[in-house]
């Protein structure tokens, strides 16, 4: 168990070389995927999730546009290559095991995502707490957010008041015992 969670860290290291060389998109595409996530572009039906198979062509002409983490190992440590993306519009954590209330801030954080991010899934990360979901406040273009099977959530109703209040067009869906 040691073993894994020491490669998922390797895998998570950010290279802000190869964000320079590549550009942000290339690079967090490399990063989601090597973590076992998918992408989707910008333009694109098709999820992207073999590595290898990574689209080539112009630096720049592929912009994540969705990311779906589930069963993933990304973690905190790699958050900085979500920094750059402009065009995210779609979040999905499930089964993420290192993802935690951190992850959720340092979301959050995000200027890009504050700007794009339209719809968020959070599901089984046991990990996350009421403290992560209350800092998704400053995704304020935030339309649409499902939590589901959160066993760190412990005072739902207060959380949702806390996230309706602050983003009043928020569709918010709990699936939480």
């Amino acid at each position: 168990r040691p073993f894994w969670g020491w490669l998922n860290a390797v895998f998570n290291k950010v290279d802000y070389e190869r964000i320079q060389a590549v550009g942000p998109d290339r690079a967090a595409s490399e990063w989601l995927l090597r973590c076992g996530a998918l992408v989707r572009y910008r333009g694109y039906e098709k999820w992207q999730q073999d590595y290898s198979g990574l689209p080539t062509g112009p630096l720049g002409k592929y912009k994540i546009e969705a990311i779906n983490a589930t069963d993933s190992c990304i973690m905190y440590r790699g958050f900085d290559y979500l920094d750059g993306l402009e065009h995210v519009t779609e979040i999905k954590l499930q089964k993420c095991i290192y993802i935690q209330d951190e992850c959720l801030q340092r979301l959050s954080e995000t200027k890009n995502l504050q700007k794009s991010l339209l719809q968020l899934q959070i599901i089984s990360c046991g990990n996350v707490t009421d403290k992560g979901i209350v800092a998704l406040h400053k995704l304020r273009n935030l339309e649409y957010l499902y939590l589901s099977d959160l066993p760190g959530i412990r005072k739902k109703e207060t959380t949702a008041q806390v996230l309706q209040q602050a983003l009043p067009n928020l569709q918010l869906e709990l699936d939480l015992e």
